[in-house]
């Protein structure tokens, strides 16, 4: 409870040195320490329900949606099939409540190994977690890394959703985890994880594109905006199997009936599109990589 006082919750990380994001703390509602993490949920005054890993935010009932629908979509619509969907994290339901709305995706397993977050979330945020209840789903609480292991070639599209690069995440943004993906992957799949920060990790994004460039024939960026994310963005990398693969034109064109069917609020086509336009100083850097 450190990071809670006079009635707000600020988030401190070496990982953004020099600033801190706060909100307003009407009531915490849950506070444990799982086998894992620092496990927290508390209502704010004008963001909902907030979930806090280890002192981290890691969505709130008000502006998750920017995040989910496009960690999802960016992929999903940029596979002309994406029958089977492979989630990595993602306890809180989130991402997957976002997949399983894709009428393409036949099945989808969802692997976390942190089972606290899951039983948190379903009680807490059953916006999101409502996932859980897809007759499409096959959950796995357990390490991502030894799932894939034993499921080679097996997806069509695999997206990691994952906490920051210190503690329990910090493996899922090394070469290695990339190359465990590659091979979980079905021919022609697509992988698409959390990518952090643009304004705060820009050499760790060029990290991590040189090495997926060793990996995979095509390689982009691209980022969603949302409030209570360090900075108010996050990123998304995206690999393909495919050479042919443009993912700054997808595949799937949403209909308008089709986005309200999906209940969409943050992705559409064209936001897809211009989700890969950078900024300057960044596209200059990751140009390089």
């Amino acid at each position: 409870m450190d990071h809670i006082k006079d009635g707000w919750f600020t988030e401190l990380s070496t990982l953004w040195p020099g600033q801190a994001m706060s909100l307003q703390v009407e009531e915490v509602l849950h506070h444990q320490k799982s086998k894992f993490q620092d496990v927290m949920v508390f209502k704010s005054k004008t963001y909902g329900n907030v979930l806090v890993l280890d002192g981290v935010i890691q969505c709130t009932e008000r502006d998750e949606f920017a995040y989910q629908e496009m960690i999802a979509n960016l992929p999903l619509c940029s596979h002309p099939c994406p029958k089977k969907v492979l989630i990595i994290g993602g306890g809180d339901g989130g991402v997957l409540r976002e997949v399983v709305k894709n009428p393409l995706v036949e099945s989808v397993v969802l692997c976390e190994i942190d089972e606290d977050v899951i039983n948190v979330s379903k009680k807490f945020l059953p916006g999101m977690a409502k996932g859980f209840f897809s007759p499409k789903l096959t959950l796995h609480v357990g390490d991502g890394f030894e799932f894939m292991k034993q499921n080679q070639d097996a997806f069509d599209v695999i997206i990691t959703d994952s906490s920051d690069p210190v503690g329990p995440a910090e493996s899922l943004f090394k070469e290695s985890y990339y190359q465990l993906m590659k091979a979980a992957l079905r021919n022609g799949g697509i992988l698409c994880s959390q990518g952090e920060c643009q304004w705060l990790h820009l050499e760790l994004i060029k990290e991590m594109q040189t090495f997926c460039k060793t990996l995979f024939p095509v390689v982009d960026y691209a980022y969603s905006t949302i409030p209570t994310y360090p900075s108010g963005q996050i990123g998304f990398m995206l690999c393909s199997k495919n050479p042919e693969t443009n993912f700054k034109e997808p595949v799937k064109a949403l209909s308008k009936e089709e986005m309200e069917n999906m209940n969409l609020n943050y992705y559409n086509s064209e936001i897809h599109k211009a989700s890969f336009v950078l900024p300057e100083f960044a596209r200059r850097v990751l140009s390089e990589a």
